[in-house]
């Protein structure tokens, strides 16, 4: 019996698990959020006399072991039981009777649904950003460890200009902080309540929904009932942008590190029992790891533009095809998640090399310097490069490699404001509270 049923007629069982889907494998996911939501709304309730203190009581103590079931693990969902949220009140009602059955007074499955995925999606977005906290930490201390080691810097793939390990760990660390504020934006979308909102048109009893709103700690309601079921699908939509930021920066880095590891860089190298090798070249060194984040990254990249052609063309109000939002989003969750963890280790372990622009082919790197060199003693700039272009045309052109670099500015390898980096990054982490 599904709790739309109003008789025991039965639905196709092809039609049956058409429309369920998937549903089942990720509501497990959202069980103890559901359960959250459940306390609030029978709490409120009991305060507004649609269920009597005792009966309320009764309901949030049941509620409350079911609870205490998902945390053990020992929950599931019954095959016959459509989803969680049939699943978690046909276990209360066998457990208390008939009060059971009045907990859903002034609820849908559509704000009920909203609730547990709003629920879900803030937790995981305080993982996601503690995770990405934690990676930033690291890439400071690493980059702050190798800021005098000296590193090509390239444009267009060419040999371009003197850089650091320092500066190119620290550029991703700061990357990290523009991503946090977009996962910090979605953050907010999701720290709405709708619950409440009903169907999507609100209900005629006498709800109190600033007191469910208070009771789950989200900051705000949504209040207008039909746009909090419009928020179904634009609140996933938001935290998969915010992944996808994260996870552009990883790629890039992923990518920079498969190149970095490349023998003919030889910039990096990891230990053996971090890397994989081939089945007929025993010299081989494989950056699988990287490689595999790289993929992974790119996926999820993809997921606000699954997202977006799913909603395109939808109207206003409640539609099945949101329920897919799930399958999409809560994967690359747990992927977004799986990169870092890696990456950490990755990185933890990192081996840079010494002295790479002592060596002849890099000692192009330097013409820039030596414009400015010619710059600081009078100089005009347009013919200090001409000049110093006309010694690299001859081959006369020669720079000491070893000799100690003078970039001062904000941000520059001589500057790297690690400290001023890391106060951006307690800004941005001050807007998840």
């Amino acid at each position: 019996m599904k709790l739309w049923q109003k008789d025991n007629s039965s639905v196709s069982a092809l039609i049956e698990r058409f429309t369920v889907g998937r549903d089942k494998e990720f509501d497990i996911l959202l069980a103890p959020y559901d359960v959250q939501g459940s306390i609030a709304h029978v709490t409120m309730l009991g305060e507004v006399g649609l269920m009597s203190p005792e009966e309320a009581q009764r309901a949030v103590s049941g509620l409350r072991e079911i609870a205490a079931e998902i945390a053990a693990g020992t929950f599931s969902i019954e095959p016959d039981v459509e989803d969680v949220h049939s699943q978690v009140e046909l276990m209360l009602t066998k457990r208390i009777g008939d009060t059971g059955k009045m907990i859903h007074s002034g609820r849908s499955r559509n704000d009920q649904v909203a609730v547990d995925i709003k629920l879900f999606l803030r937790a995981a977005i305080l993982d996601v950003k503690n995770r990405v906290s934690s990676l930033f930490r690291l890439l400071q201390s690493t980059s702050e460890a190798h800021k005098d080691d000296l590193l090509p810097g390239y444009t267009h793939l060419q040999i371009g200009m003197p850089s650091s390990f320092g500066l190119w760990l620290g550029a991703y660390a700061e990357s990290l902080v523009d991503d946090l504020e977009i996962l910090a934006a979605a953050y907010q979308v999701a720290n709405k309540n709708p619950l409440g909102s009903g169907a999507g048109y609100g209900s005629s009893f006498p709800l109190n929904r600033t007191r469910t709103t208070e009771l789950l700690g989200f900051a705000a309601l949504n209040y207008n009932s039909v746009y909090a079921q419009m928020t179904r699908g634009k609140t996933e939509k938001a935290v998969a942008m915010g992944l996808g930021s994260i996870a552009s920066t990883l790629g890039r880095l992923a990518m920079d590190c498969c190149l970095y590891m490349n023998q003919n860089f030889a910039f990096i190298s990891f230990p053996d029992e971090l890397t994989t090798g081939s089945s007929i070249m025993p010299h081989k060194k494989n950056p699988d790891v990287f490689e595999l984040i790289r993929a992974k990254c790119n996926r999820i990249q993809s997921v606000p533009n699954e997202l977006t052609l799913m909603l395109a063309n939808l109207p206003s109000g409640y539609h099945r095809d949101l329920q897919l939002t799930k399958e999409i989003l809560f994967p690359a969750l747990e992927e977004i998640k799986a990169c870092m963890e890696l990456m950490e280790l990755m990185l933890s372990n990192i081996v840079v090399r010494k002295g790479i622009l002592a060596e002849e082919k890099y000692k192009y790197l330097f013409s820039v310097e030596e414009v400015n060199k010619l710059v600081n003693l009078g100089i005009p700039f347009r013919e200090a490069y001409k000049q110093v272009g006309q010694r690299i045309a001859d081959g006369s052109f020669a720079f000491d490699g070893s000799q100690p670099l003078h970039h001062t500015h904000e941000g520059s390898i001589g500057r790297l404001n690690t400290a001023e980096i890391a106060g951006l990054m307690e800004n941005v982490l001050a807007k998840f509270s």
